[in-house]
């Protein structure tokens, strides 16, 4: 049996398969080039609460353009399930206590609520979680590569609606086919190189320049944080009415007010790579002007761990 803590991490990401979401197919497409971004996408397109995209990929090296038309802040994890479990089985397995849990933690009653999701059953720790984009704010688009082995997977996002509701259960939850075929694309050449471990936190290769960049991010150790949550990274703009305080606090969706519309002010979400197993590696794109930007990752306490990196993009 897994720990309770262990389901409680992956329930929280697993609560996309209670909802289904609307189908609608997407299409791989030429996309204008940021350096040199692979022609062959897959392309995923969220105009309210949902993904539109396609329901069967290769697998392998994968670059996905997610242009978020939205009003909201979201992002998208692709959750690889264990052999035979689907949506189905979270209907009559998962969901009477999720509902329970997540009404507790709604209610302000953490404790009772983390207790609950020790109810739920132990495949749950079977999942895998096998990276996206980091959280990408509205209008703007985010480019990311990974790794993705065949299996089932569930694409979800679990930002807050501005009362706590997830935005998985408002239709952002796609199941995904990957094939045993495989794409046969290799990854990008990345211009910075970041890595992320247990001890050092965030650190990077060398300075981060105006321009268009290709980011690697090597998870060389993972873990298990306060909230449950393991290490992503996310690449945020910061306006001068930005407030480095509030957004950690944002961060941490046990926090009352974490991962919950509206962003803080002054805050503006890039894209990035979710979290991954350790000893992956995934890649993002940006277009990067002046000004002040940060790295961070979505767990508690995030300066005092190395994980909330601050840096100046200069003309």
């Amino acid at each position: 049996m897994k720990t309770n803590q262990s389901l409680i991490s992956i329930c929280l990401l697993l609560f996309c398969m209670l909802f289904n979401c609307k189908n609608e197919n997407g299409r791989k497409t030429n996309i204008e080039p940021v350096t040199e971004t692979p022609s062959n996408v897959i392309d995923i397109v969220t105009r309210s609460m949902e993904f539109q995209t396609i329901d069967t990929i290769t697998s392998g090296w994968n670059t996905f353009k997610y242009q978020n038309l939205s009003n909201e802040t979201h992002f998208f994890l692709m959750d690889k399930y264990p052999e035979g479990k689907t949506v189905e089985n979270t209907l009559t397995d998962v969901a009477p206590v999720f509902e329970e849990g997540m009404d507790l933690i709604n209610e302000g009653k953490s404790e009772e609520g983390f207790a609950a999701f020790g109810k739920l059953p132990e495949w749950f720790g079977e999942i895998v979680f096998s990276g996206g984009s980091g959280l990408i704010g509205p209008k703007k688009t985010a480019i990311t590569t990974i790794n993705l082995e065949p299996g089932y997977y569930i694409m979800e996002c679990y930002v807050k609606m501005p009362k706590g509701k997830f935005h998985t259960s408002m239709g952002m939850a796609k199941p995904i086919i990957v094939t045993q075929e495989n794409s046969g694309n290799t990854p990008p050449e990345a211009t910075i190189n970041i890595t992320v471990s247990n001890g050092e936190g965030i650190t990077y290769d060398k300075p981060i320049t105006m321009g268009k960049q290709v980011f690697s991010v090597f998870y060389k150790e993972q873990k298990q944080h306060e909230n449950f949550m393991q290490h992503d990274i996310n690449l945020v703009r910061l306006e001068a009415s930005a407030s480095e305080e509030a957004l950690e606090k944002w961060m941490d969706w046990s926090h009352p007010k974490g991962l919950i519309t509206p962003v803080p002010e002054g805050v503006t979400f890039l894209g990035g790579v979710n979290d991954m197993p350790a000893g992956r590696t995934g890649y993002f794109y940006a277009d990067l002007k002046p000004g002040k930007y940060a790295l961070i990752s979505e767990v508690p306490n995030t300066k005092s761990k190395g994980l909330f990196k601050v840096f100046e993009v200069k003309d």
